[in-house]
């Protein structure tokens, strides 16, 4: 199928009908009615807009509703966070939801919506909140798009979807739906932003209505209604690339695998061991309980844990090959393949060089050692020494309170699981995306 036919039965997939779209309007208009009578009411002198994907027409199937009430700037903003927030729970009966600023999340008559407080401004000069942009945003992706590109948007966001790189969130570290709108707008269309992004590198930096200060960042696209800003920030360099290769994929063989992926299944314990004997590897995991708190944070927190295991493996010597995570409704993992899980008993101890004063206390301390005194190697005083830790699994219950991890994960009440445990206990889709990795695309 040629590319001009599939991505046409790819948008007859992905965009909503007349009727859809009707139903979800005459439900917004009538939650933002409820929203204006609430605020009046209360006798508050405030605006109420639609923001997001769904006022800017560039929604694909069940989009939530992000509903702004724009408050004065003369409103402290403990008071309009209060009211906003007091507003959310008595009209939606929703949640509190907390990141970088606060907002209401729940459903209004079957559609998930996030009431969200903020100021009214004239410009993006003077920020008061951390979601004062986003009115500018619909406004700017409202009048540079047409109706036809607001399709190229559908069709590059679900694409996006389909390869894994979609979303600004801590697990995706991807593209966000206004960068996908901001791509079109500066491209043309769904296969000219695919074609553009083969001459990105890392650190590329791209501007739309002019560029702001210099910022370091795997790709930098400087927000239209605020040049300050960096719409990309989220995006890590990875996720950039596996993009770049999912484009010249398509642009090479057009198929509806990169928006539709069939799903792939776990391979069995026989499978998985047999690839660790081909790699000559062994595995370690650790199982959190997972804590109350958001799921944005928690993925951060999941990210920086991985990290930090994983550095604490390569330093005790196990040699790390590659690790992933997951996380479901009851726990947080992270498994590791390693180069080896034991370790001889003993190591090689670097100490001082010989002409440094403080050598004659390293001699004094390693004297009476049972591998032996200290001896001479590249003008340094060397010694053989016990290890700390020999086994990998032993090492992780030991040193993983103090490696860095996720503030709200529980060292004390982890599980650490050897080779056998692992392949035993863990999630086999986890362990084959870890051992036998493959784009989405390709299954």
């Amino acid at each position: 199928m040629d590319a001009d036919t599939l991505e046409r039965t790819v948008l007859d997939r992905i965009v909503p009908t007349a009727e859809e779209i009707g139903s979800m309007n005459e439900r917004a208009e009538r939650l933002i009615g409820i929203i204006r009578g609430y605020m009046s009411e209360h006798g508050i002198d405030v605006e109420v807009r639609l923001a997001g994907s769904f006022s800017k027409g560039t929604f694909l199937a069940d989009p939530d509703l992000d509903v702004f009430m724009m408050f004065p700037e003369s409103v402290p903003r403990s008071e309009m966070e209060r009211v906003g927030l007091m507003a959310g729970e008595e009209i939606l009966h929703g949640e509190r939801m907390f990141s970088d600023h606060p907002y209401t999340r729940g459903v209004f008559e079957g559609m998930e919506v996030d009431m969200v407080p903020c100021y009214r401004l004239e410009s993006t000069e003077n920020l008061r909140s951390a979601v004062d942009r986003t009115p500018f945003h619909t406004r700017y992706i409202k009048s540079r798009l047409s109706e036809g590109q607001r399709d190229q948007v559908r069709l590059l966001k679900r694409f996006m979807k389909g390869i894994g790189t979609y979303g600004a969130e801590q697990d995706s570290r991807g593209f966000s739906g206004y960068l996908c709108e901001l791509l079109v707008v500066r491209y043309g269309s769904f296969r000219d932003v695919l074609t553009g992004c083969l001459s990105w590198r890392s650190g590329t930096a791209i501007e739309i209505e002019g560029r702001g200060p210099k910022m370091d960042s795997a790709l930098v696209v400087y927000d239209p209604v605020d040049p300050r800003r960096n719409v990309s920030s989220a995006v890590h360099v990875d996720t950039m690339a596996r993009f770049m290769h999912a484009a010249a994929a398509y642009l090479d063989s057009p198929d509806e695998r990169f928006f539709f992926p069939r799903g792939r299944g776990a391979l069995d314990r026989d499978a998985l061991e047999g690839i660790c004997g081909i790699h000559g590897s062994r595995l370690v995991s650790v199982s959190f309980p997972r804590p109350d708190v958001i799921e944005d944070s928690l993925y951060s927190q999941l990210w920086k844990t991985q990290y930090a295991l994983c550095r604490k493996l390569d330093q005790h010597g196990f040699g790390v090959l590659r690790a992933v995570h997951g996380m479901d409704g009851s726990s947080m993992n992270v498994v590791v393949e390693l180069e080896r899980d034991t370790l001889p008993r003993t190591h090689r101890h670097p100490g001082p060089p010989v002409w440094v004063g403080t050598s004659s206390d390293f001699i004094g301390r390693w004297s009476g050692n049972p591998h032996g005194a200290p001896f001479i190697e590249d003008g340094r005083w060397t010694v053989i020494a016990d290890r700390a830790h020999t086994r990998a699994d032993g090492m992780l219950e030991s040193e993983t309170a103090a490696a860095g991890i996720g503030r709200d994960l529980d060292p004390d009440s982890m599980l650490v699981l050897d080779h056998d445990a692992t392949l035993e206990r863990m999630d086999p889709s986890l362990v084959t995306e870890l051992l036998s990795p493959r784009f989405p695309w390709e299954n």
